[in-house]
């Protein structure tokens, strides 16, 4: 391997490592890694964002709530209207951050981000009536399980689409 090619794969090495990094980022709280990208405004609009939805939806109670498994008072808590906005947010942040970060450069890599958008969101809708094997999972953990079927819709649409 000459000189050249270890060059080649350190810099690819440090361009995945990024890429990572800014989806960690961002699913820590959404502008992060715009901040840390030095894209301030956007950083500071969608961590200012984020903290009016957070507020307004009562979410940090919501997830307290959820975690100790009071699901009932979780749902009781929750501004619906407020919370679904939060997904969108979500999710486009950390597409921002992994186009922002060398990421997205193939078609339609933004599949997986709006699918999963959207199963969260319809997951928030549903999280007052539907049960997981008889549980009520609520506001909290039903619609982080739409992040599953987000995935593989995302994933299998942008593979059916890329490949023809």
């Amino acid at each position: 391997m000459t000189i050249w090619q270890k060059i080649n794969d350190f810099i690819k090495n440090e361009k995945k490592e990024q890429i990572i990094e800014s989806i960690l980022w961002s699913i820590a709280l959404p502008g992060f890694f715009q901040i840390l990208n030095g894209q301030l405004f956007k950083g500071i609009l969608f961590l200012v964002l984020e903290m009016a939805i957070n507020v307004k939806a009562n979410f940090n109670e919501i997830i307290r709530l959820s975690f100790m498994g009071q699901i009932d008072a979780a749902i009781d808590q929750t501004n619906f209207q407020w919370l679904m906005f939060y997904p969108c947010l979500y999710f486009f942040s950390m597409w921002d951050a992994f186009k922002s970060s060398g990421g997205g450069k193939s078609h339609f890599s933004y599949l997986p981000f709006v699918f999963s958008g959207f199963f969260v969101t319809v997951g928030i809708m549903y999280s007052t009536k539907l049960k997981v094997f008889g549980f009520l999972l609520g506001p909290v953990w039903l619609p982080m399980l739409g992040v599953i079927p987000g995935l593989i819709i995302g994933f299998s649409l942008k593979r059916i689409l890329t490949s023809h």
